[in-house]
C-alpha cells in the first residue's frame, strides 16, 4: 500500500520527483525518501511525515538524470526515518524501494547475517538490496538483481538504483507498478494517476516481470532472464479527472461525481434498453447453469457486494453466498465449475480479494471481476470483466466507487434475470426506466447538502454511533458506519435493526447517537418499532427517510430527506449519498484529515 516513483531521462530536480510522489500520498503517507544519482554518488533523504516535509527539506536546484522515490504505509517497522524508504546494502551502493510483503523476510535475513550482513531498519524490505549485494560479489548485476527476485516470497513492486551506473532497474509481483513514456525519458510509478499529467503513454506490467530502463529505451524481462515485447498503450485517465476543482477535498468532489458516474455506466452498458456488457466473455449458455454465486470483496466494496446479494437472490432466484476476501481464501469453499463468483475491487490490487479470485479459478468456477481500474491485476486474473467506470478515486474513504459498483452489479443481475427467465423483459424494463432516473433522485439529495452539514453539526458531538438497517438497506448502514470511522475515528457499528435488541441495545442513552434508515418500503413498520425502542432509551434519531413522511418524522430529532424510488431495491444508491456527506461535515467539523485517514491507505495490496 505504498506508492513508488522512479525516474530516468536527460534531467530533472528533485521537486519534479516529490510532486509525483505526492500524488500517490493516498497509498502511504506515514513517511517518505528519496535517492537520487549526483554524478558518481547517490544523494538520500528520508523523512518521517508527509511530502510536503520532504519537499520543504530540499533543494529545489538540485538536478539528477536518475532517481526513485517512496510514501510509506508501515507494515514491518514504526513509521521513522530508518524505517522509511529507499533502504539500501551494507556499502550504499544499492538503493531500492518496495511496496507489497516479503513474507520469507525473516529467513533471508538469517541468511544475510550468517555472511555479515548488518541490518539498521525493521522492515522487511531491507533484505532485498543486501540480497542483491550478496549474489553481486560473485556475478554481474543484472543477474544478481533477478536472482534476488527469484528468492522473494510473497508480494512486490521493486525499483532500484546503483552508484555508477545510470539504469533503473524493476521488478513486479502481485503488486501494481506502471512505465510511462515520457519525452525526456522514463518514469515508474505505482497508479496511473501519478503520471496522468505527464504522459499518456504507458506500458502496463505483468506479474514476473523485471527491467532495465536507460534514459533512451527500456527492456523487458521475465524473472528468468527471457526478454518479453509489451505493448505502449495509450492511457484512458485525463489529468483534469485527478484535480479537486474548486473542492475542498478529493472525498467531497467524488461525492458529487456520483451522478454523472452512473449517467456514464448508463450510457456505456445500456443499447437499445438492452444491457450489453462488453468483456463479460463467459457464455450465456454457461450463465444459465450457474447454480450458486459467491462474491467476494473487502471493506465498501464488501457492502456493494452485499447489497447484490439482497438483489440476486430476490430476482435471479439463486443462493448467493457472500464472504469477506481475508476470510474465503482460507475457507475450504465448495466451488465448482457450475458456480458464478463475482470479485469486487475498486483498485483491482487489493490482495485478499486477488488470493480468493485465484482459489476460485484453481477450484474450477467462472470469475466476474467487478472493477474500476483498467489494466490492474484482477482484469487479467478475471474471467471476465465490469468495469465500473468511476474514474480515479483520489480520496481514501471509497464514495463513487461504492455506487458504481452497487449499479453494475444490479445491471449484471438483471442479466441474469433475463437469461434465466427469472423475469419478465417488461419488469427488466421497469428498472432500467427507473435506474435512468437515479442520478437525477441524487442530484437531489447532493442540493441538500447544505442541511446535513447543519445536521452534521449537531451530531458532532457523540463520541458513539449505531447505524440500522433493515433488508437491501442494512448494508448501507454497514457502509454509513464505516464511512464515519474511517474519517472521523469516531466508534461506529451497522447492524440490522430487528438484531438491535440482542446487544446493541444495552449502549443506548441520551449520549449515543443513532442513525436510522427508515424507507418507505415494506420493512417500514418494523424500523418504527425499532425506533420506538430507541426513543424509549433516550438516544438520539437521525433518520434517513423519505420526502412527505410525516409518520417517521414525529419520532426524529433530526431528519435527511431522500426521494421515493417507485422501485425501492434500488435505494441504496440513493441512501449512501446522505451517509457520504454526513460522515464529510462531521470529520470536518472535528478537523480531522479526510483524504488521508490515519492508519488507511487505499489500495490495500498486504494481507
Amino acid at each position: 500500500m505504498c506508492g513508488i516513483v522512479g525516474y530516468i531521462g536527460r534531467g530533472r530536480n528533485s521537486y519534479f520527483l516529490v510532486t509525483t510522489l505526492k500524488r500517490l500520498e493516498y497509498r502511504g503517507y506515514d513517511s517518505c525518501g528519496l535517492a537520487t544519482f549526483q554524478e558518481k554518488n547517490i544523494f538520500l533523504k528520508k523523512i518521517k511525515g508527509k511530502i510536503d516535509e520532504l519537499k520543504s527539506s530540499l533543494k529545489r536546484d538540485l538536478v539528477f538524470p536518475l532517481g526513485i522515490a517512496h510514501t510509506r504505509w508501515a507494515t514491518h517497522g514504526v513509521p521513522s526515518p530508518v524505517n522509511a524508504h529507499p533502504h539500501f546494502d551494507c556499502q550504499k551502493n544499492i538503493f531500492l524501494v518496495h511496496n507489497g510483503i516479503i513474507e520469507n523476510h525473516i529467513e533471508l535475513k538469517d541468511y544475510l547475517i550468517k555472511r555479515g550482513h548488518r541490518f539498521v531498519s525493521q522492515t522487511d524490505t531491507e533484505v532485498i538490496p543486501h540480497l542483491i549485494e550478496e549474489f553481486h560479489k560473485k556475478e554481474p548485476f543484472l543477474e544478481a538483481f533477478l536472482k534476488a527476485v527469484r528468492k522473494l516470497k510473497g508480494s512486490f513492486a521493486i525499483s532500484v538504483i546503483k552508484v555508477g551506473e545510470k539504469t533503473l532497474f524493476f521488478a513486479k509481483k502481485d503488486s501494481p507498478l506502471i512505465l510511462g513514456v515520457l519525452s525526456d525519458g522514463f518514469i515508474l510509478a505505482s497508479d496511473i494517476p501519478a503520471i496522468a499529467s505527464l504522459t499518456s503513454k504507458i506500458v502496463n506490467l505483468n506479474d514476473g516481470w523485471a527491467g532495465i530502463v536507460k534514459d533512451n529505451g527500456f527492456e523487458i524481462l521475465t524473472f528468468q532472464g527471457k526478454k518479453v515485447r509489451p505493448k505502449i498503450e495509450k492511457s484512458q485517465i485525463l489529468p483534469r479527472e485527478i484535480t479537486k476543482k474548486n473542492y475542498t477535498h478529493f472525498m467531497l468532489k467524488e461525492i458529487f461525481e456520483q451522478p454523472k458516474v452512473i449517467s456514464r455506466i448508463l450510457s456505456f452498458y445500456i443499447n437499445k434498453k438492452r444491457i450489453d456488457f462488453k468483456d463479460l466473455n463467459i457464455p450465456d449458455k454457461l450463465l444459465r447453469k450457474i447454480n450458486k454465486i459467491f462474491i467476494f470483496a473487502c471493506g465498501t466494496a464488501f457492502h456493494a457486494g452485499f447489497v447484490a446479494k439482497y438483489f440476486l437472490e430476490k430476482y435471479c432466484h439463486i443462493d448467493v453466498e457472500i464472504a469477506v476476501s481475508s476470510e474465503a481464501r482460507y475457507r475450504d469453499l465448495s466451488l465448482s465449475k457450475n458456480n458464478l463468483v463475482l470479485v469486487v475491487s475498486q483498485s483491482g490490487e487489493t490482495a485478499d480479494t486477488l488470493a480468493a479470485t485465484r482459489e476460485a479459478k484453481r477450484k474450477g468456477a467462472k470469475v466476474i471481476g467487478i472493477c474500476n481500474v483498467l489494466g490492474s491485476s484482477l482484469t487479467k486474473e478475471s474471467d471476465g470483466l465490469i468495469y465500473t467506470l468511476a474514474g480515479p478515486e483520489i480520496g481514501v474513504a471509497s464514495t463513487k466507487a461504492y455506487t458504481a459498483q452497487i449499479f453494475s452489479l444490479y445491471l449484471l443481475s438483471l442479466y441474469l434475470a433475463g437469461l434465466r427467465n427469472s423475469l419478465r423483459k417488461k419488469d427488466i424494463g421497469n428498472f432500467l426506466e427507473e435506474m435512468r432516473k437515479i442520478p437525477v433522485y441524487q442530484d437531489v439529495v447532493l442540493g441538500r447538502a447544505g442541511q446535513i452539514q447543519r445536521i452534521a453539526g449537531k451530531f458532532s458531538k457523540f463520541g458513539c454511533f449505531l447505524f440500522l438497517g433493515r433488508g437491501i438497506n442494512y448494508p448501507s448502514a454497514l457502509e454509513g458506519a464505516l464511512k464515519l470511522k474511517e474519517i472521523s475515528y469516531i466508534p461506529a457499528e451497522g447492524y440490522p435493526a430487528g438484531e438491535m435488541k440482542h446487544g446493541p441495545i444495552a449502549l443506548i442513552d441520551e449520549y449515543r447517537a443513532v442513525v436510522c434508515i427508515a424507507l418507505k418500503d415494506k420493512l417500514y413498520s418494523k424500523m418504527i418499532s425499532n425506533i420506538q425502542e430507541i426513543r424509549a432509551r433516550k438516544g438520539k434519531v437521525l433518520g434517513i427517510i423519505n420526502y412527505e413522511d410525516k409518520e417517521t418524522i414525529a419520532l426524529m430529532d433530526n431528519a435527511i430527506y431522500i426521494p421515493k424510488l417507485r422501485l425501492n431495491d434500488l435505494s441504496p444508491l440513493v441512501v449512501a449519498i446522505p451517509l457520504q456527506l454526513f460522515a464529510y461535515f462531521v470529520a470536518k467539523n472535528l478537523g480531522c484529515e479526510i483524504d488521508q485517514p490515519r492508519n488507511l491507505a487505499k489500495s490495500v495490496t498486504v494481507e
